[in-house]
């Protein structure tokens, strides 16, 4: 069922009932499901009869967008590992360009994934339809000049970070900073105590959160370290209590998985149950990516991982230019939180590190005051929600379009 938005007016929330645009948005994996659901819920505000047509996931279905194939066929990361869906991907994006090609929207907005929706943006340059790319591609971490590639590629790029803004620009891209969504996410408004109520988890039991990414092809390469860390850790620290959020798209191949676990963790699907889970917990071992920022909102200490394919990270290594990978780490400009990537990703180190944070307080202590001093930089500008920020941006060019067509029509 499609929720009613609440939000607050604005000098552009009056629109004359006529201005109805069509909003093509396309996300490609699990976390632009969730940041195109609250910008579809924000533009709702400001444009009471907006449509909406792409492809999304559940959260965007919720708000009323019918997907035109399902997000779980883009959702797959790393050079080698895209090769055997490359037919799949030609399809989908040939199907994507058929569509907006019909539908002929106002605007297009594609949400993330950059190797899709890059794709998708050149491929529909001349057909005259405004291009929004939300969330810029990191071209400031690897290979930067690819930079050059997004000239004429996009209207307005949407940027969560506040040092991609002035990145962008100096290379002549038009960049709008609009803050990052983790700050609207709920991650640090959970609650511990009912979480230790639902699953009986006693009040000193250490709860470590595992996080190993929503992509299957991420879980894959990761479960059977964490499935090996968890027995070394709690034969350290007797009483831990693994927890394990997953999509609902995940859930049974991971139930199925875990019944083998010497140490079986909590399985949670739901989003609040998870926010809870962090609330109640003392540490986190989690793939790199936005899940580093929601566990520092939640002021849960942690250690980052992550494995790819070999050929994958030997030529990753030669392009990264810089010297982190967790975007916690990339923000406060050192190395707060522990990295253990592909060789590294080990099950004694990672159980050795986990254990560090768990029995030295000082140590997690001075993860949670780098957290404090590093989010406040996310904060969207002028006190609006990242949402209502992206929407507005969006807002300003269907109204400059809108004038456009209008002064057209009186001039013929």
């Amino acid at each position: 069922m499609q929720r009613k938005p609440v939000c607050k007016k604005s000098e552009k929330s009056e629109l004359s009932s006529d201005f109805s645009p069509l909003i093509w948005i396309l996300a490609g994996e699990a976390s632009g499901d969730l940041l195109g659901a609250r910008l579809m819920e924000a533009l709702r505000c400001y444009i009471p009869h907006v449509r909406f047509a792409g492809v999304g996931g559940t959260h965007m279905e919720a708000q009323g967008l019918v997907s035109l194939f399902p997000l779980q066929d883009l959702a797959v990361m790393g050079l080698l590992e895209v090769l055997p869906r490359v037919w799949l991907l030609s399809r989908r994006l040939t199907m994507a360009v058929e569509d907006i090609q019909t539908s002929q929207p106002d605007v297009v907005v594609t949400i993330d994934s950059p190797g899709f929706a890059l794709r998708l943006l050149r491929k529909i340059q001349k057909m005259g339809i405004p291009r929004v790319h939300y969330v810029a591609p990191q071209v400031w971490a690897w290979r930067q000049k690819r930079v050059k590639q997004f000239a004429h590629l996009w209207e307005m790029l949407l940027c969560l970070l506040p040092f991609e803004e002035d990145f962008f620009r100096h290379h002549g891209l038009k960049t709008c900073f609009v803050g990052h969504p983790v700050l609207q996410s709920g991650a640090d408004k959970g609650n511990s105590q009912r979480f230790r109520r639902r699953y009986g988890v006693g009040e000193k039991a250490p709860v470590v959160i595992l996080m190993p990414g929503s992509r299957r092809s991420e879980s894959a390469r990761l479960l059977p370290v964490f499935k090996q860390m968890l027995p070394l850790l709690q034969a350290k620290i007797p009483d831990i209590v693994p927890v394990l959020p997953v999509s609902a798209a995940l859930f049974s191949s991971l139930e199925q998985a875990i019944k083998t676990w010497s140490v079986r963790p909590i399985l949670i699907t739901d989003h609040q149950e998870k926010y809870d889970a962090f609330a109640a917990a003392q540490v986190a071992l989690t793939k790199s990516g936005t899940s580093t920022l929601e566990l520092a909102l939640a002021g849960v200490p942690m250690v980052v991982t992550y494995r790819v394919h070999p050929i994958t990270a030997f030529l990753a290594r030669r392009l990264i230019c810089v010297p982190y990978v967790a975007m916690i780490n990339v923000l406060a400009g050192a190395p707060i939180v522990p990295e253990l990537l592909q060789e590294n990703c080990r099950p004694d180190k990672l159980a050795q590190a986990l254990e560090t944070l768990l029995s030295q307080p000082q140590a997690a202590q001075h993860q949670k005051e780098t957290f404090n001093n590093v989010l406040p930089t996310l904060k969207a500008p002028q006190g609006q929600k990242p949402a209502q920020a992206a929407a507005l941006a969006l807002l300003d060019i269907l109204l400059k379009n809108k004038a456009a067509e209008e002064l057209n029509q009186r001039s013929i």
